[in-house]
């Protein structure tokens, strides 16, 4: 069942890849990990769609993985002088300063303190795609409490916020930056993650499958819960995800399209302090600025202790499978996930269609987690 390569010392981490597609804990799922600049680890296997195997070129949704990415172009962009992370949004995005929001930094953005994790209104998953227009919306906003202060986990519309710095500042939309200026050049032209993804590229999608029902009770919330206000505003289902207009979106918090092998060859320019393939995007000091400590303590949308850096999470106890020590990190509802190790020069990531009841962490993903850096210590 299982298709790619790897080197002997990673094997552990295909017999787990192979015993999940076989007793159905996967249907359909790619596993990665770049050491040293060389993918030592390149595997897939499992159904995209019922009948259609999962192929080398098969991408699936991830989610907030997709966050990884965009901060990522942000940093390119920083490092280029073309944003500072330390200045006002408003100093890029003028009507973001209004109702109280003139000191909110692109940092807060960049670190879920910005104290607009959500929309005020209602607003649907079509209204959500139009960014344009739902940025207008978070621009009006008073935040919900005082930026900077703690955090509270942008689940929608962390890429909205950093779309309208990104346009106002370089007049280029965010997805346009990411794919130009960070996918293209360290794909080496063959693009395994898309933010919009293009019609050649629609055929290799893979379906998501929702997951078991949660353990979390909504209805046992309040509805001014930050959760109510954020999780499910708008509410995005497995059949709206897996339709056309969404795979086009470019919804920078959630909408990305990759495989393992296209994520971790892009994000392991941050586990190789900047340079990867003989290919710069950021200077060491860029690189440093991401494990900055942003926010730590309770989140006040994912009601548990998270660190975040600048772009990333960092080692936190609410997830043990995560090294600790110079490691940025983020995932996907439904489990997808991609972790940086710069001290080991390492990047693993997974990408699944099965997704399970996983917000911050779950078992499965921590096992291909913990067995990847288990496998590194063989090399």
């Amino acid at each position: 069942m299982i298709d790619g390569t790897c080197a002997e010392a990673f094997a552990p981490l295909r017999d787990v890849l192979d015993r999940n597609l076989a007793d159905g804990t996967d249907v359909g799922a790619s596993l990665a990990v770049v050491h040293d600049g060389e993918l030592v680890a390149d595997l897939w296997g499992g159904e995209a769609r019922p009948g259609v195997p999962w192929t080398r070129d098969t991408i699936v949704q991830v989610w907030s993985v997709t966050k990884t990415m965009v901060g990522l172009a942000v940093l390119v962009l920083a490092d280029r002088g073309e944003i500072d992370l330390d200045a006002p949004v408003a100093s890029y995005w003028p009507e973001f300063g209004a109702a109280g929001k003139e000191r909110v930094l692109v940092r807060h953005l960049m670190g879920h303190t910005s104290g607009l994790p959500g929309w005020d209104a209602p607003i649907t998953a079509e209204q959500c795609i139009d960014l344009e227009a739902s940025e207008a919306l978070l621009a009006a906003q008073t935040p919900w409490y005082e930026p900077g202060s703690a955090p509270a986990y942008q689940i929608i519309d962390h890429g909205h916020l950093l779309d309208g710095v990104v346009r106002a500042a370089t007049g280029r939309p965010l997805a346009e930056v990411l794919r130009e200026e960070v996918v293209a050049p360290l794909s080496g032209g063959s693009p395994g993650f898309h933010l919009g993804v293009p019609d050649d590229a629609l055929a290799h999608c893979a379906d998501l499958l929702p997951p078991p029902p949660s353990q979390l009770d909504y209805s046992t919330l309040p509805p001014d819960h930050f959760l109510i206000r954020t999780a499910i505003n708008p509410v995005l289902t497995t059949g709206f995800c897996n339709d056309t207009p969404w795979r086009r979106s470019t919804v920078g918090g959630a909408a990305g399209h990759g495989n393992a092998r296209g994520i971790a060859q892009v994000q392991s320019v941050v586990s190789h302090g900047g340079e990867v393939g003989g290919v710069r995007l950021l200077s060491p000091e860029t690189v440093d600025r991401i494990w900055e400590v942003q926010a730590s303590g309770p989140d006040l949308v994912l009601m548990a202790p998270l660190t975040y850096g600048m772009g990333y999470a960092l080692p936190t106890p609410s997830a043990p499978a995560v090294p600790d020590g110079k490691v940025c990190w983020w995932t996907g509802y439904g489990g997808s996930i991609v972790v940086n190790d710069a001290e080991r020069r390492t990047t693993v990531a997974y990408a699944m269609n099965q997704m399970a009841d996983h917000m911050v962490g779950s078992p499965r993903t921590d096992e291909y987690v913990a067995t990847a850096f288990a496998c590194l210590e063989k090399l």
